[in-house]
């Protein structure tokens, strides 16, 4: 068997294996808090830019419904002002 000497070395050696399996948990904890946090961020962010691209494009759709109404009443005023050049020219 082992030598009475051996006994206090391989104690002492347990201890020690002991001590970095419980900080080995200790860091795998601390990893997986990191790793929850960062998603927890990341979904944040997408929701955010979700939102800023919703709202963009409600803003684009109302800019080019105003675009399309100014168009509409500048076409009108043409079709007017050629009217009336047309009537006064007839005279």
């Amino acid at each position: 068997m082992h030598d009475s000497t051996d006994l206090p070395y391989l104690k002492a050696r347990v201890q020690e294996l002991e001590e970095k399996v419980e900080q080995l948990r200790l860091s795998r904890r601390v990893l997986m808090n990191l790793i929850e946090k960062i998603e927890k961020d990341r979904i944040g962010f997408l929701h955010r830019l979700e939102k800023e691209n919703r709202k963009l494009h409600q803003d684009n759709y109302r800019y080019a419904k105003w675009l399309l109404h100014k168009n509409r009443r500048i076409v009108e005023l043409e079709s007017k002002l050629q009217d009336t050049k047309s009537l006064n020219s007839s005279k």
